[in-house]
């Protein structure tokens, strides 16, 4: 059966120094300390370690194949989305994000398939470049954060780029970053074990009560982690609704509960109960296979979870390809053969 990987992440092998080009800090960059491996780094200050499958198509690819996964869809690290710079080296950054993407893609057609980034802090240059994404690139779509410098995705500043995602037919990733409240709990990893998921419930909370979800209805959005808390917080979500109208439905009159099924979630859930209780709430055919590779948050035996789960067959097949390939707009026949 075919597997595809919608949520997974690259980074080029190698980053301009763009805070000198640039003439400020912030920018990440790598140093690569030993064979196989890379520091990144925003300026002197040590982010994360990674390996070289984050970069490597070769690494990456042998990785797919002991996992059994047929395709993953690649975009950017979300530490890379740069939102907080002048706009105009944000697009700069993105236009060089999204060439590697790009290049990887071509070399393996059939195993990848590429998200572009978008500099979401200028309408019209994100707007020109996810037409390039799309036109030139050859993309499928394009990944975002949940927040964009703190602006909710129900801005009327945001709304043009989502306008434009549906009108050219682009997929769009929601990914969580720049957690709320990360300067409150920088211990225990709590950033990435509470904020992530609350950022990603808030995303949804706002397309939903923003009304965006109406009037752009042929929009794609996957959002990743299962779609972080919101899931479980649906009741007080649909609750609240009910019982304060007056502070939940001043933009859109519809009950939250009514767009289950209308957007679609990674699976990337790590626990039987809770992939469960996701196919009850928003069915099979909203959730797809994703992993988080290459980062270990992320599940490291990819598919792991559905694989050993008593599923049918039709819920089995829409976990494992066809759920993305809907989110996509894409058919099975063009990655029947490896390449």
């Amino acid at each position: 059966m075919l597997k595809i990987d919608i949520h997974s992440h690259i980074m080029p092998e190698n980053i301009p120094l763009f805070s000198e080009k640039f003439g400020y800090e912030g920018f990440i960059h790598l140093e690569h300390h030993r064979p196989g491996f890379a520091k990144m780094m925003v300026g002197d200050r040590f982010f994360r370690e990674i390996e070289e499958n984050c970069w490597s198509a070769e690494a990456r690819l042998r990785d797919m194949e002991r996992n059994n996964i047929d395709v993953q869809v690649i975009c950017t690290i979300p530490v890379l989305f740069s939102y907080w710079a002048k706009a105009e080296d944000t697009y700069q950054v993105a236009q060089f994000l999204n060439d590697h993407v790009a290049e990887t893609v071509a070399k393996h057609p059939n195993r990848f398939i590429g998200l572009g980034t978008l500099p979401m802090q200028d309408t019209q240059l994100a707007i020109k470049e996810l037409k390039r994404c799309m036109n030139e690139l050859g993309m499928a779509g394009v990944q975002f954060a949940s927040n964009i410098n703190n602006i909710n995705l129900n801005s009327p500043k945001l709304f043009p780029i989502l306008e434009a995602c549906e009108q050219m037919g682009a997929s769009v990733f929601v990914h969580p970053w720049d957690m709320m409240g990360k300067e409150d709990m920088q211990r225990y990893w709590l950033p990435w074990l509470v904020g992530m998921p609350a950022e990603t419930s808030r995303a949804i909370c706002s397309l939903i009560f923003g009304g965006v979800f109406e009037r752009l209805p042929d929009l794609r959005v996957a959002f990743a982690h299962g779609g972080g808390s919101f899931p479980g917080t649906i009741g007080r979500v649909e609750h609240g609704y009910n019982c304060r109208p007056d502070l939940v439905a001043l933009d859109n009159p519809i009950n939250p509960r009514n767009y289950l099924g209308k957007f679609w979630v990674d699976s990337i859930v790590f626990d039987p109960h809770t992939l469960n209780y996701l196919i009850n709430l928003i069915g099979s055919d909203r959730i797809a296979l994703g992993s988080d590779y290459p980062f270990p948050l992320g599940e490291l035996d990819t598919g792991a979870l559905i694989e050993r789960m008593d599923f049918d067959e039709e819920t089995r097949a829409n976990l494992l390809y066809k759920s993305g390939l809907s989110w996509l707009n894409m058919d099975a026949e063009r990655f029947m053969v490896k390449g």
